[in-house]
């Protein structure tokens, strides 16, 4: 019977007194999904895609003079899905964080609306908005690992963030038209010369 979970890639990391590349360190990690347990050793699971993000990381950090020890490991099946189970955790909270704003998103768009406000501009700002709920999702879904179940309710909840703005953006074109076609002052407009 094999007692073994899976393989994980233990990392130690010293920057020295380099602040800047301690925090860069410490960022591409955690943006990785890294499960630290001291402030230089973490965890991330052993998958061909975390290896090859892993390199440019540890490259620069060695660059700058660091040190970076990678060691895989291979834990026992109890570690391995108590550490599954945090990884889990994590993104769950990720996802619900992302759950959490979309009301707020949506929200502004009915104001907005209903204050006659279906304009190009707050169309832009709205689709600013949403390419950044677009961008946070992808970058957890990129760090989930073991498909965490808040990552269906989060992606469920960003569609629906782009289907209000795509009727937002309906009514806004529809409010522009209309105020193009009611204006007063027309344009005429006439050949000056014939180049043909």
């Amino acid at each position: 019977m094999n007692q073994d979970g899976g393989k994980w890639v233990l990392l130690s990391v010293s920057t020295s007194k380099d602040a800047s590349l301690r925090v860069f360190a410490w960022r591409r990690l955690r943006k990785l999904g890294a499960v630290y347990f001291h402030q230089s050793v973490c965890l991330l699971p052993d998958l061909p895609r975390v290896r090859e993000a892993l390199a440019p990381v540890t490259a620069r950090i060695r660059g700058q003079g660091g040190r970076v020890r990678t060691l895989t490991i291979t834990v026992p099946a109890d570690e391995h899905d108590a550490l599954v189970a945090e990884q889990r955790d994590d993104r769950n909270e990720e996802y619900a964080e992302v759950v959490e704003r979309v009301p707020q998103f949506l929200e502004e768009i009915v104001m907005e609306t209903a204050r006659g406000r279906a304009t190009y501009a707050e169309v832009e700002e709205s689709g600013a908005d949403l390419e950044r709920f677009a961008k946070w999702l992808a970058s957890i879904a990129d760090r989930d690992y073991f498909q965490a179940g808040r990552g269906a309710d989060a992606r469920a909840a960003v569609q629906q963030c782009r289907e209000a703005l795509a009727a937002f953006e309906g009514a806004a074109l529809a409010a522009d038209t209309v105020a193009d076609n009611s204006s007063e002052s027309v344009v005429q407009l006439r050949v000056v010369e014939d180049q043909l």
